[in-house]
């Protein structure tokens, strides 16, 4: 059972304001509780548009943070309303849709967030929101919304997926206001969701997902870098736009000098551009101030990874394993830099280690398989293809999925 301290939350009148007060210590709830609680706050924003005679479909998510009567506010991110000709929705836990006027939308500016209304009189929860100041790195989350629909995924379904913080920046790497960063896997689609903490309380909402390379060109790295708004950050932003949103502000820390986390979100940043000795770089200078920073090591190793050099990137994933030797991610990563120096058993008892650690890794059964493949295990290779086929599918990864296919079909 974790501890955590905590803001607790009054209700004062009729609009939950939050009120700060001495720090307590709680229990932490289950999963199945804090999922609970994303389901019952996380809305669907679906929006349709006809381009040439074929409607095209889209997917956002968005929380509901306030009730005033018959109107709730839902928050999102501002990119879900793309679309200016398009009809949005949005689809409330009950399955109940409720039209949106587009011009209603109110964007934000210099950050990705929107914030909407629409009028219902059923009774729907509204979001606890909780101190994203305490969101630090290695705290659980979890991410909330509801992918576009795919191949694998024919409607739109509620997805709720654990995961860690493992930055959070004092100041963002763009006008976008991505400050938080976590390890959840997340699918499009899931922007403007919740990012919820261990008391299913709001600390982010949820904008991008963790990029890595096609699964079907090379083996997949995971690099445990998605990136949301923190909800302080957020607040702040609202209330500066004149969006009464019913909860008090909390007031901006006091920066006195960039952290490691602000060194580690400009080298995922880096990385994601392909930039990979600048994402070098960067986690040089996070691991400079934290030392323990396992998942500075583990990205460093990735970034190396992907300039050529398996001996450094192995040597970076050994340091993470030291630190945590819990990392699934890590040792798949490790096993990707041992296959290509020619060692498939050393990969094949890394692969094991991150499947055994994360029973639903899609990626490590993936490339488990290829090892497995090019040891001329055949029935072993289709085993774990058709494992991590499997997995992508109730994943919603449906390029994956396909690739994974694919392999099956060429062995």
């Amino acid at each position: 059972m974790n501890f955590s301290n905590k803001i607790p939350i009054a209700l004062i009148g009729t609009v939950a304001t939050i009120v700060i007060a001495q720090p307590t210590a709680v229990f932490a709830m289950s999963a199945d509780e804090v999922a609970k609680i994303g389901k019952s706050i996380t809305v669907l924003i679906h929006s349709e548009n006809p381009d040439s005679g074929i409607i095209i479909k889209q997917n956002g998510s968005g929380i509901i943070i306030k009730r005033n009567g018959n109107t709730y506010t839902v928050l999102t991110a501002r990119h879900v309303f793309q679309d200016a000709q398009a009809k949005y929705e949005i689809v409330t836990p009950d399955d109940k849709r409720y039209l949106l006027n587009y011009s209603s939308v109110k964007k934000l500016p210099n950050i990705d967030l929107a914030v909407v209304e629409f009028t219902s009189s059923q009774t729907y929860r509204v979001a606890k929101m909780g101190n994203s100041d305490l969101a630090t790195e290695g705290k659980t989350a979890y991410v909330a919304g509801f992918p576009q629909p795919t191949g694998a995924i024919s409607r739109s379904v509620y997805i709720f997926t654990p995961g860690s913080i493992t930055a959070n920046a004092s100041k963002p790497i763009s006008d976008d206001g991505y400050a938080l960063v976590y390890s959840n896997n997340t699918l499009k689609g899931m922007s403007g969701g919740p990012v919820l903490n261990e008391n299913g309380e709001v600390v982010g909402i949820h904008g991008r997902a963790d990029t890595r390379p096609d699964e079907s060109s090379t083996v997949p790295l995971k690099t445990n870098f998605n990136l949301g708004i923190p909800i302080n950050m957020s607040l702040r932003l609202l209330a500066s736009s004149q969006v009464d949103v019913g909860v008090k502000v909390p007031t901006a820390p006091v920066v006195t000098g960039q952290k490691a986390d602000d060194f580690y979100i400009q080298g995922g940043d880096k990385y994601e551009k392909a930039d990979y000795q600048g994402a070098i770089q960067a986690f040089n200078q996070a691991i400079v101030l934290n030392p323990n920073y396992s998942e500075a090591y583990n990205n460093r190793g990735n970034a190396r990874f992907q300039s050529g050099d398996n001996e450094d990137a192995i040597a970076d994933y050994n340091q993470a394993l030291r630190i945590n030797p819990n990392l699934a991610e890590t040792y798949n990563n490790r096993g990707n830099a041992r296959s290509n120096l020619g060692d498939k058993q050393g990969a094949i008892v890394d692969f094991n280690q991150a499947v055994r650690i994360n029973p639903n890794f899609a990626e490590a059964y993936y490339n488990r398989g290829n090892a497995r493949s090019d040891l001329g295990d055949k029935q072993g290779a289709i085993q774990d293809f058709q494992k991590a086929a499997e997995l992508f599918q109730q994943q919603g990864e449906t390029d994956g999925y396909q690739n994974a296919v694919n392999r099956i079909k060429q062995l």
